[in-house]
């Protein structure tokens, strides 16, 4: 081939919508010399089966983000690059069958508000006027969204792809890459059946083969990507007389695209008929097995029609809208989409590689194939997004998800994919894939457990006859089994002592000569001294927050670095791929547990099991015998009481657990830790602290010292924020809350303009109050400044406090 291109500065491995979106936004930022590979035509994958749905709604802020972008790109990307695109915004509906799911819509509609979605809450008789189809007897509410709406998948991505050529990318179809080669410089060479490319970085965008090409990778770093395939069938019914006149009489326009989530399907106007999608239980994995191997090419294939799956939902939704009975069916789709564990797409750096990237398994890609490559381009051409994206980091993910893992949540996933996702519900499927040694011991003291990273940690302790079912979590209020009991653990930790089993904390070892100047130029702040241990924080170019570690000098070159359990893969990578040459880091993550020790008493529990001088200081650490094992003492409390974190292998944890629990700890959870900090003011990563924010504006100016010699990371944007004043401050607001605390990113009110967002929520039972964590406009930051918050669809009054902890504000407990 004369015109094969030999070089380029991006590969796309896949053609879908979301390759194409890609290779369109590249061009967008400037980058107009990349290459997209497709194995057959343009949306021979999914794409090219998929209803094509374009929703806003989400209750994901990153992901409503990325699908609102989508509709404003879509609005108007015919015209832009001149190819005629059947778009419909036809507007949608989503009925509430239950009050729990009337206030997931109104916090969904709270978020959508803010990001300039029009969102409506409609009485059934309204919905029936705008719907006359509809049966509306047994609705508590319905949701309206005017941008909602269908496209034509194909027509789409052949608007990107030429939108994407105008610019001057390339796109080879019928080119099937079969392999990828690294070179020393971390550059790439991708191999192809007609020849190879050289280019700085590829893009993983293949769809439901995503997993396939991912094994190239896995010699460079890399690992099985997370993920399995589902068989989602959809069905059109013949046209309907009644659905064409009342087109007509409506100037043209389509229904309203009906979501009943509560029984779990969507039925939107197809020409004069209806197309229905429903997400059944019943559903059914393919290419899972050995038995059923996924086939080198299923292009442009289907599978026969299963529609005893569907018989229920079908029959449901003739009884919700009577009209669709009338009609027999024409055709039923039944082909494969990809999911992810959580039904969340990859998008951002691929995990362990350098230079190379994943935007692939996406459930929704029609939906969300805009603003994926919105993101995706970003990535690479700016190396961060303009939106805080972790809810679609492939490294969320970590060792955890094998086969077994992603079958079993997939399938989890699709059977609930309306489902609503209470802030007390634990997931039941593909569980215990990481225990603490001392596991048996939590559960039997009646630990009611949550995953963390894959690991299993105690939420909170039942006692004999509390509700420990999944039923008891399908509320979005405070109350529940649980409350009394983290009350009790909140006290425990105030008067006494609690121990609370930790594993999973993501742990690094850095040494080398050199290892101190190195991190002084990675951090915003200064390093403690040999034997001490303090917060330092990374940011970003732009002075954002990246993330946090808590940093334990053991040496002059000689450091431990602990981070958040899921921030184990996005730490690790954020250190090595900058880690200087002769430095040392390991990720000794899994060798060591912990256990937090705290409250007023913990000192004594702990003076009779250990060799350590227990009277150093706050921010201290040091080596001692605990029960015969060597162990460290971090003097260090996330609760905010007198405490410290002993952290020893995992051989030796059951001991010391014993003896402790033996010198009187109560055992307390996740859930009462949650309370403890909020009272603290202490930040949660990627919720607190994300790269939404800049170190400034999330009140960190403490952790930052510009008067360093060391040009880290965003030290110049720091400066110039602070020349010109931050427009947002981070505030903690006390509540009148009612039943139930303020989730992320619920919007803070002054009169009637959103002045900002909470970023965490929760009772605090040591103040007897509920707290909100949150930004609001920086002129709105003065303590005893009256807002107010909104939550599931109610405005609350809210008070910014001090800009100190609302427990302790002089922290004389934790330096006791």
């Amino acid at each position: 081939m004369s015109d094969f291109p030999t070089k380029a500065r991006v590969v796309i491995i896949g053609g879908g919508v979301v390759g194409t979106s890609s290779l369109y936004h590249l061009g967008k930022k400037g980058w107009t010399d990349c290459v997209l590979l497709e194995k057959n035509e343009l949306t021979a994958g999914s794409t090219w089966h998929a209803a094509g749905n374009v929703p806003t709604f989400s209750n994901s802020w990153a992901i409503m983000n990325m699908q609102r972008y989508s509709t404003e790109l879509y609005a108007g990307l015919g015209e832009e690059v001149d190819y005629p695109m059947g778009y419909h915004q036809s507007g949608s509906i989503r009925l509430a069958h239950t009050k729990e799911r009337k206030q997931e819509f109104e916090r969904a509609m709270s978020m959508a508000l803010y990001q300039g979605i029009p969102m409506e809450m409609w009485t059934p008789e309204e919905a029936k006027e705008r719907y006359p189809f509809l049966e509306t007897h047994d609705l508590e509410a319905v949701l309206y969204d005017p941008t909602d709406g269908d496209i034509d998948p194909a027509q789409l991505t052949q608007a990107l792809a030429k939108g994407a050529r105008d610019m001057g990318q390339k796109i080879l179809r019928f080119c099937p890459a079969t392999g990828v080669t690294q070179q020393s410089d971390k550059t790439w060479i991708v191999h192809t059946e007609k020849g190879d490319i050289a280019c700085d970085y590829v893009v993983n965008a293949a769809g439901y083969y995503a997993q396939r090409v991912g094994e190239w990778f896995k010699p460079y770093g890399g690992r099985s990507v997370p993920m399995m395939v589902m068989s989602h069938q959809y069905l059109l019914t013949e046209e309907i007389p009644e659905v064409e006149e009342w087109s007509k009489a409506n100037g043209g326009v389509k229904l309203p695209l009906l979501r009943d989530v509560d029984v779990s399907y969507y039925l939107r106007q197809e020409k004069h008929g209806y197309n229905l999608g429903p997400y059944e239980p019943n559903c059914k994995a393919h290419w899972e097995t050995d038995a059923d191997p996924m086939p080198d090419d299923f292009s442009f294939q289907l599978w026969s029609d299963d529609l005893d799956r569907i018989e229920d939902i079908v029959t449901d939704a003739m009884e919700r809208v009577p009209l669709m009975a009338t009609s027999g069916i024409s055709r039923v789709i039944n082909g494969p989409i990809p999911y992810a564990p959580d039904g969340l797409p990859l998008i951002g750096p691929m995990p362990g590689v350098e230079n190379a990237f994943e935007n692939c398994v996406f459930t929704f890609g029609i939906a969300q194939g805009g603003g994926a490559g919105k993101v995706l381009a970003e990535w690479i051409v700016d190396g961060h997004t303009e939106w805080d994206m972790w809810a679609v980091d492939p490294r969320r993910y970590t060792d955890y998800t094998d086969h077994d893992y992603c079958v079993k949540k997939g399938m989890e996933v699709y059977g609930n994919e309306y489902a609503m996702h209470f802030p007390q519900h634990e997931w039941p499927a593909a569980r215990d894939k990481k225990l603490s040694p001392v596991h048996d011991r939590v559960v039997a003291a009646g630990g009611v457990m949550g995953v963390y990273n894959g690991w299993e940690r105690a939420n909170w302790f039942a006692k004999d006859g509390d509700d420990t079912s999944l039923a008891a979590t399908h509320t979005w209020g405070r109350s529940g089994p649980w409350e009394q009991r983290v009350k009790e653990e909140c006290e425990a930790v105030r008067d006494h002592c609690g121990v609370l089993d930790l594993p999973g904390f993501s742990r690094f070892a850095l040494n080398g000569e050199g290892a101190a100047e190195w991190l002084r130029g990675m951090i915003t702040g200064a390093l403690p001294k040999v034997g001490r241990i303090n917060l330092a924080y990374f940011s970003d170019e732009r002075g954002r927050i990246l993330t946090e570690m808590s940093v334990l000098r053991h040496a002059d070159d000689g450091f431990i670095l602990i981070t958040a359990a899921s921030a184990q893969w996005h730490d690790f990578e954020l250190l090595k791929h900058n880690l200087a040459e002769g430095l040392e880091l390991i990720d000794c993550t899994v060798d060591m547990s912990t256990l937090i020790v705290t409250g007023p008493k913990s000192r004594d529990v702990l003076s009779g099991l250990c060799d350590a001088d227990l009277s150093l200081g706050w921010l201290t650490h040091q080596t001692a015998t605990v029960v015969g094992a060597r162990a460290t003492l971090v003097r260090v409390s996330f609760a905010g009481e007198l405490g410290w974190e002993i952290h020893a292998p995992f051989a030796d944890m059951p001991a010391i657990y014993d003896a402790i629990r033996e010198a009187g700890a109560m055992p307390f959870g996740m859930y009462a830790l949650n309370s403890l900090r909020l009272e603290k003011g202490y930040r949660a990563w990627k919720g607190d602290l994300s790269s939404d924010y800049t170190l400034l504006e999330g009140g960190l100016g403490r952790f930052v010292k510009l008067d360093k010699p060391q040009n880290f990371p965003g030290k110049s944007a720091i400066q110039n924020e602070k020349q010109q004043g931050v427009k947002k401050s981070f505030v903690t607001l006390k509540v009148d809350a009612g039943d139930a605390d303020a989730p992320y990113m619920s919007c803070i009110w002054n009169g009637d303009e959103i002045v900002g967002e909470t970023t965490s929520g929760g009772w605090g039972y040591r103040v007897n109050a509920s707290i909100a964590l949150g930004m609001v406009k920086a002129e709105l930051a003065a303590p005893g400044t009256e807002l107010e918050v909104e939550i599931f669809g109610k405005k609350c009054r809210a008070e910014v406090q001090e800009d100190a902890p609302m427990w302790d504000p002089t922290n004389e407990r934790l330096r006791a």
